[in-house]
């Protein structure tokens, strides 16, 4: 299977060397094009460095938080069944793949960067499940029964996002590996799960633990 030409062409413009393979996640029933782990195994040049901090390929690695949500709503797909669904930051997709297995009625996958609606429509492809792709989640109606958020606080200045989730949907579950100790009056955490990026980057045991976050809507 050849992966698709306009991320192949993309990453090989970061890593000359690296390629897109199909790959099944671990403990999921998943596939994703992701960068092929070989080429993680050498030392990047300075040139690469620069390109790679400046342009990060996000979207060829299914990060640890994304892997662990979506494993989460293959084991209780009563989370989303017959709803409607928005993957804010979606990424390689993966989220809102595991959504539309899981049997949702609608399922949109939302990020600012092209190459990741590019690599979520491949990715949907490759999983056989039809999504909807939307680059603003604020253009986007107050419509949706719940709003998936994997890897996307990493950093507490992205905090504020929190209260934007429930601006859009009646329900937020948030799964985050980075800032997993955050107070906010909505928002409990359900479980603390392990999980790792896929390809492995052997990340601090720290960055493996992955936090659950849910909330409601007041009304």
């Amino acid at each position: 299977m050849n992966a698709p030409q306009a991320l192949q062409q993309a990453l090989g413009e970061l890593l000359g060397d690296a390629r897109l393979v199909a790959e099944t996640l671990p403990g999921s029933e998943i596939a994703l094009w992701l960068i092929d782990a070989s080429n993680m195994d050498r030392a990047f040049n300075a040139e690469e460095t620069r390109r790679i901090l400046e342009e990060p390929p996000y979207w060829c690695f299914c990060w640890a938080s994304g892997l662990v949500l979506a494993r989460w709503l293959a084991e209780r797909p009563e989370w989303v069944r017959g709803k409607r669904v928005l993957d804010f930051g979606a990424g390689s997709g993966v989220a809102a793949i595991a959504a539309a297995k899981a049997g949702a009625a609608e399922v949109v996958a939302c990020d600012l960067d092209p190459l990741a609606l590019a690599a979520c429509r491949a990715n949907a492809a490759l999983n056989g499940v039809t999504l909807s792709y939307s680059a603003d989640f604020f253009a986007e109606a107050d419509r949706f029964d719940l709003i998936l958020v994997a890897d996307v606080l990493y950093d507490r200045a992205n905090l504020p996002l929190l209260d934007h989730f429930l601006s859009r949907g009646r329900q937020a579950l948030v799964a985050d590996s980075r800032v997993k100790d955050f107070q906010h009056p909505l928002y409990r955490r359900l479980a603390l799960l392990d999980g790792c990026t896929w390809p492995d980057l052997a990340e601090p045991a720290e960055f493996r633990e992955v936090s659950l976050y849910h909330a409601t809507r007041p009304l």
